[in-house]
């Protein structure tokens, strides 16, 4: 599959977590975003809900900077 450089705004936090991730780390989550923004963009919702929704589900689960960054530094 043919791929593409983009660039999109994060929070600060996000940002330092993901460079501070090894290159299969950021792998797995340049994959990960790949996909839900594929989903984002076949869907007739607003990417914006989309991304309001994916992330109101994380922080509801429990998702935090900190989690995220532990889950990315398990090997």
């Amino acid at each position: 599959m043919e791929t593409k450089t983009i660039t999109i705004r994060v929070n600060a936090e996000v940002a330092r977590i993901f460079e501070a991730a090894s290159e299969e780390q950021r792998q797995k989550l340049e994959a990960l975003l790949s996909l839900k923004l594929g989903d984002a963009t076949r869907s007739k919702r607003l990417l914006e809900e989309v991304m309001s929704d994916i992330s109101r589900n994380a922080q509801a689960r429990g998702l935090t900077p900190e989690t995220l960054d532990s889950i990315l530094n398990e090997e």
